[in-house]
């Protein structure tokens, strides 16, 4: 294994947290003795080919430094790969770290973790999900979550976690089951009317919504979570509950666990790991063992 590590770095997470992170966890993994350089791009699509470089040289780790959507980015450069990720979780949800048990918001812990786990040989295999060339780590998101993610993304004249709140509230005013064709596993295809459908490689999303609360990251399988269609007045009875991943408990809800989904529904957009994946229909399989993380 090089001795050379590479940060990978989203300067803007966390409303300027990623830039300020970068020097505690380089700080820590240099005390370890590591050597470490720095990733960052001008666009996404800049970082990630900057990143695949680091990957294809040989680097010993390639370690992102922001939230989920610089994990989603660099899941892109090691999945596949025999070269590790590390994690130092300083955005706003943070929901891949959480499910690894790794730091939040302390860049010198997260950095040191990784020195550890680089220096010990205790990289972990895990799962991740994936539709076509794409690799998610979390969950993918279609239906209610998702289009809430489509009107929040559109509301350019509000910022940060309220503008999701007011799209929630606009979302529930328009509110409509989702007619859906499913197919778990190679099986018959089901048609059926869902609030959403969302596929776990992971436990949770939109900073702590453990819609998927049982998952496990190196079983095989996602959790598939069923809403099944119900009133406004009952999903804004459940929808509450899934900050514990109690509403898995409720008559609306079923859990589904399969290696392979295809999902079809009109009008409806995918997200997976917080980013926008394409419409569906899709295909998502589950592929183990794809990444090695350093985790405790």
């Amino acid at each position: 294994m090089t001795s050379e590590i590479t940060l990978f770095v989203n300067p803007t997470a966390g409303s300027g947290r990623g830039a300020r992170a970068a020097q505690p966890a380089a700080s820590a993994l240099r005390d370890a003795g590591f050597s470490v350089r720095t990733v960052l791009g001008e666009d996404a699509d800049d970082a990630l080919r900057r990143a695949k470089d680091a990957v294809a040289g040989g680097t010993g780790a390639l370690i992102a430094v922001g939230g989920d959507g610089m994990m989603s980015l660099a899941l892109q450069a090691v999945a596949g790969t025999s070269t590790p990720l590390g994690a130092v979780a300083v955005g706003t949800g943070n929901d891949f770290a959480r499910a690894l048990g790794l730091p939040v918001r302390d860049p010198a812990a997260a950095g040191r973790l990784a020195a550890d786990a680089l220096k010990a040989g205790t990289a972990r295999a895990i799962d991740l999900g994936r539709v076509g060339e794409r690799w998610f780590g979390s969950v993918l998101a279609s239906g209610f979550d998702s289009r809430v993610n489509d009107r929040g993304n559109r509301m350019r004249w509000v910022g940060g976690r309220f503008k999701y709140d007011l799209a929630i509230l606009a979302e529930l005013a328009a509110f409509r089951p989702v007619p859906y064709r499913l197919r778990l596993d190679g099986g018959p295809v089901r048609e059926i009317e869902a609030t959403l459908i969302a596929v776990g490689n992971g436990t949770a999303y939109g900073g702590g919504m453990r819609i998927c609360a049982d998952a496990v990251m190196d079983d095989g399988l996602f959790d598939v979570t069923v809403v099944g269609a119900c009133s406004r007045t009952t999903l804004l009875k459940v929808f509450p509950r899934v900050y514990k991943g109690t509403h898995l408990g409720h008559p609306v809800v079923s859990v589904h666990r399969v290696s392979s989904i295809e999902l079809a529904a009109a009008g409806v957009t995918a997200y997976a790991d917080g980013e926008p994946l394409g419409p569906l229909p899709l295909t998502a399989t589950c592929v183990p063992g794809a990444v090695r993380v350093l985790a405790g």
